[in-house]
């Protein structure tokens, strides 16, 4: 299923694959002989998405772009089932399994490894070839791997990084009534998709 979002559609060569109940919706470029799965979800929000050859996007995942934070992922990259990439820069020959999530200016190195739930947090960066453990945490820049047990210490690396800024354009301490009416008046702009004629 593609979509003009913002007066801009999706570009999907020849050589690509995209399943009939994926959806591509704005500004999404993708590479040569890229795959994307079954319920898998490409949306250019305000901000590109787009991938290099060889990137296998599997189902369910959420690839994201963003004004300041274009979605980028590179060659040879596997975005796993129900991983999350929002904002984030994938370089190549990236493993990304199920169920991570990526934030706003994040940026995994080349040949790095997210494993299953890990986070790689708001404004931070992978070095290359990095793994990051099952249900780990990185953060920073460089980033610092955290275990979940470690919340406090995590805190302290993430409380400077600016999430609410980075992901709501808010200071932190905002109301989310303020964010959520905020993020209601963004999103609208999904009301004005049109469907691209295949």
């Amino acid at each position: 299923m593609l979509y003009e979002h913002r007066g801009k559609r999706p570009v999907v060569p020849e050589s690509a694959y995209v399943a009939p109940s994926a959806v591509l919706c704005g500004a999404v470029v993708l590479g040569e002989r890229a795959r994307v799965l079954h319920g898998a979800v490409l949306t250019a929000e305000d901000g590109e998405v787009r991938t290099g050859a060889d990137v296998v996007v599997m189902e369910n995942a959420l690839v994201r772009g963003r004004a300041k934070h274009p979605a980028v992922l590179g060659d040879a990259v596997l975005i796993g089932p129900h991983a999350h990439i929002n904002g984030a820069t994938v370089e190549d020959e990236v493993f990304v399994a199920t169920g991570v999530a990526m934030f706003p200016g994040a940026v995994a190195g080349a040949g790095s490894e997210l494993r299953i739930n890990s986070v790689l947090h708001v404004n931070s960066r992978l070095e290359p070839g990095t793994v990051v453990p099952i249900g780990w945490i990185a953060a920073g820049d460089p980033a610092e791997l955290f275990s979940p047990d470690r919340h406090d210490e995590l805190w302290e690396k993430q409380r400077g990084m600016d999430f609410p800024g980075t992901v709501y354009g808010v200071p932190r301490g905002t109301s989310m009534r303020e964010i959520m009416a905020r993020q209601a008046e963004f999103y609208a702009a999904h009301k004005g998709d049109r469907p691209v004629d295949g």
